[in-house]
């Protein structure tokens, strides 16, 4: 059975993060560089929690806030789910569901690992169809 573990194998587990002071602004520039959706927030190696583009959406844009003089820490994501990187992916998906997210922080212990993202198990599940497309077809194809 496939575990998030292998995600992070395939993604390198970088973890992009900002600290919880910086500006909402400076939030929103690292993400749009690195083609991310979100930060994981740390403080010193203390996961203190996450910014998302709906949180900055949600709790600066809609609310006229100034990005520029917002702190991360005043609009980000403090309670955030977790998992370990022995989780099955179907649970990991099964998380992502429940609670509505799209970013799942992987922890080994107190240590933050990796980042996966509800597309990256989509492309798991893409890469499995396509593997068993093929071998039905070869199968078909024998007979």
């Amino acid at each position: 059975m496939d575990t998030v573990s292998l995600i992070l194998e395939r993604n390198g587990g970088k973890v992009h993060s900002i600290e919880p002071e910086a500006s909402v602004l400076e939030a929103a520039q690292r993400m749009n560089e690195a083609k991310i959706g979100s930060l994981v927030v740390l403080e010193g190696r203390s996961m203190k929690g996450i910014v998302t583009e709906r949180d900055i959406m949600t709790r600066v844009v809609a609310q006229k806030r100034d990005p520029a003089t917002t702190r991360v820490a005043d609009v980000m994501t403090s309670e955030v789910i977790t998992c370990p990187p022995d989780t099955p992916i179907h649970a990991a998906r099964d998380i992502m569901r429940e609670r509505r997210i799209r970013r799942l922080p992987v922890r080994a212990g107190d240590e933050l690992i990796g980042v996966i993202t509800i597309g990256d198990l989509n492309a798991i599940e893409t890469q499995r169809l396509s593997e068993l497309v093929d071998s039905l077809e070869t199968y078909i194809h024998k007979t």
